[in-house]
């Protein structure tokens, strides 16, 4: 009799294991077929190469490969994008979303090296010193380590009024520096109409202070009141 129960039994497992191998193999030629992990990796990296096109400087990037353990549904389009409030510098976050025929969403990690140069005080500046040519130099580095706003073009710097002091080898950035004042407030200027076969000038007296490209604000003669252009020399620029 036991000989006979040890018999049924391992009769039972050899039917049960043969019925779920061909419950599997019956089931894998309708499952759904599955994304190529490496090619999402790809994706990303072409999304940088396209974003960075146009910078100066060489850029160096770097794609983490996606998590293997992973298992997405195949994606005839997948499309890479910037996380809201990401940038691609240093170390930053790729999305990459599939739309059709099942939606997901990933995000992989990359690094993001630009490698250009930039503008540095080349002597201590003074708060409220105008920069001149021989007040700044240039250096080689990257710009993912730097904070927002690095100048790197000489004549967004020069003419410009340092807003702090900055020592010898500091970046100059955009929020360091402010543009020296076209039209001070009270100051007589001129104010220059122009339209299509016409140009008008006429004195005026400025209402604000304004730096170049600024609105500037100025009162004529008869009391009107106008709005135009700052421009060097004392110039309120009105376009028609």
């Amino acid at each position: 009799m036991k000989l006979f129960l040890k018999a049924l039994v391992l009769l039972l497992s050899v039917i049960g294991f043969s019925a779920l191998a061909q419950t599997a193999t019956s089931e894998a030629p309708n499952s759904p077929p599955r994304q190529n992990l490496a090619a999402l990796q790809q994706v990303a990296e072409q999304f940088i190469k396209i974003q960075t096109t146009g910078l100066s400087g060489t850029v160096n990037a770097t794609v983490e490969p996606v998590d293997s353990r992973l298992t997405l549904a195949a994606c005839p389009s997948p499309q890479a994008f910037l996380p809201n409030g990401g940038r691609l510098w240093g170390k930053t976050t790729i999305g990459i979303k599939c739309t059709a025929p099942s939606p997901w969403t990933i995000y992989v990690r990359a690094t993001v090296q630009v490698v250009a140069e930039y503008i540095v005080a080349a002597t201590p500046l003074a708060q409220g010193q105008t920069i001149g040519p021989n007040d700044i130099s240039k250096v080689k580095g990257d710009l993912s380590n730097l904070p927002n706003g690095i100048i790197t073009d000489a004549s967004q710097a020069i003419g410009r009024t340092a807003s702090i002091s900055l020592a010898a080898g500091a970046p100059l950035r955009q929020e360091t520096l402010r543009a020296n004042r076209v039209v001070q407030q009270g100051q007589s200027v001129r104010i220059v109409s122009t339209g299509p076969g016409f140009q008008i000038a006429t004195e005026g007296r400025a209402l604000n202070n304004a730096s170049e490209g600024q609105i500037a604000q100025a009162r004529t003669p008869t009391g009107q009141v106008v709005s135009g252009v700052a421009r060097a020399g004392g110039i309120v620029e009105i376009n028609y």
